[in-house]
């Protein structure tokens, strides 16, 4: 599926397409990037091996952006949604989870659910704007240099 961006100051086409193994490389070059604490390649790949929904934005055939969500029952769970940080503040955060939204009504997924650390404010914003809800903060729920960070679990009724 093509898509064009959002903004009119640039004329690029972008590409949705499922994650394969050999993207690994590039997207272990931007994890580590844009988190402290990121994701390693065993990470991916044994998401990818549990058939997890995983798909790249990709610019030019550049990967700039990729998601996971796993699928369970009537609920989506989104486990990663990055965007390189040459990227960022261009509306393809919300262009690529606008169309995870989709892939989870396309499994017919109920609702749709994400845990954002508390610090991760722009986040919170895009997910508040789309229509998320908090519904808990998890204690202690990821790595941070002082301990753990608490995490605010996120809700969408689709």
């Amino acid at each position: 599926m093509m898509v064009r961006q959002a903004h009119h100051e640039r004329n690029f086409m972008y590409q949705f397409r499922p994650m394969q193994l050999d993207d690994l490389d590039a997207i272990m070059l931007i994890e580590p990037q844009i988190y402290p604490y990121p994701w390693t390649r065993g990470n991916f790949s044994d998401s990818l091996n549990s058939g997890y929904s995983a798909w790249v934005l990709a610019e030019r055939e550049q990967i700039i952006a990729y998601a996971l969500m796993m699928m369970v029952l009537d609920e989506a769970h989104l486990l990663n949604l990055s965007v390189a940080k040459s990227h960022q503040k261009q509306g393809l955060g919300r262009l690529l989870l606008e169309h995870m939204l989709q892939i989870a009504k396309n499994h017919r997924a109920a609702n749709m659910f994400l845990e954002v650390r508390t610090s991760n404010i722009s986040a919170i914003a895009l997910y508040e704007n789309i229509g998320f809800n908090e519904m808990a903060i998890r204690r202690a729920y990821y790595p941070a240099v002082n301990g753990r960070e608490d995490a605010v679990l996120m809700g969408l009724a689709l």
